[in-house]
């Protein structure tokens, strides 16, 4: 039997992290770290580690929130190329991705800026849904700018993080309250060659139809009624397989 998730965030993953953070500031308390975490990291469930780690990076950080969020990123390391491996070679960062998602919706720029190199290491939809909930309108000007990025990472968060139904996440209904934007994103997205992105653009599709069916085929018959690229009948498909026959 394999190693679960969760438990590749145990004390020897506790001891890797401090060390890196360490070894690029003297601003971080290790001590205080490990008394917040070690003696009962173990017994937790995946989310609850998660977020055990996050408030103790919190309280360990004798700086300011952007400055923190410096630090970070100067341990990310180097950016993956594709969208495979945020869990095979990314995975130790999900705990900082949770210290964005707690506490960084009060710092909009630093925390958004940090999501997009964050999510080209890793991924970084779920620290950007408090920020889309902050500030809509701002969010979704630079998610349509992503959606065009040339990394195809941050095209593909520009898509998933916008997602009504994101699995461990509560639902988000920007894309219903701000549907205008929402479609001209996964427009821009609709032919791309990269098969995650094309997941990700089904997914939404198959998320919306649960909330909003009409808003889906507005979606559905548009594209259908432009010349059609392979990658979009995909997608299509994909986002309809849910859907009842009428």
């Amino acid at each position: 039997m394999g190693i679960k998730v969760k438990d590749y965030y145990n004390i020897p993953y506790l001891e890797e992290l401090a060390d890196k953070i360490s070894a690029v500031t003297k601003d971080f308390n290790k001590e205080k770290f490990f008394e917040l975490t070690k003696s009962s990291i173990e017994e937790l469930e995946f989310n609850q580690r998660q977020e055990l780690v996050a408030k103790a990076l919190d309280k360990a950080f004798d700086v300011e929130y952007k400055d923190v969020i410096d630090i970070f990123t100067k341990i990310l390391g180097d950016e993956l190329r594709g969208n495979s491996g945020a869990f095979t070679e990314g995975w130790w960062l999900w705990p900082i991705g949770k210290y964005v998602e707690l506490y960084g919706d009060e710092y909009f720029d630093v925390s958004i800026d940090f999501s997009k190199e964050l999510t080209k290491r890793f991924t970084s939809e779920y620290c950007m849904r408090p920020l889309i909930n902050k500030n809509p309108d701002k969010a979704l000007k630079i998610l349509k700018d992503w959606s065009k990025d040339e990394h195809e990472r941050v095209r593909r968060l520009s898509s998933e993080c916008l997602r009504i139904r994101l699995p461990w996440a509560k639902k988000l209904f920007t894309a219903l309250e701000y549907f205008d934007e929402y479609f001209d994103i996964l427009s821009n997205l609709k032919d791309d060659k990269d098969k995650y992105i094309q997941k990700s653009v089904a997914n939404n599709l198959n998320d919306l139809y649960k909330e909003d069916p009409d808003k889906f085929h507005f979606i559905i018959n548009k594209w259908k009624s432009e010349n059609i690229s392979k990658e979009c009948e995909w997608v299509i498909k994909h986002g309809s397989r849910n859907v009842k026959e009428e």
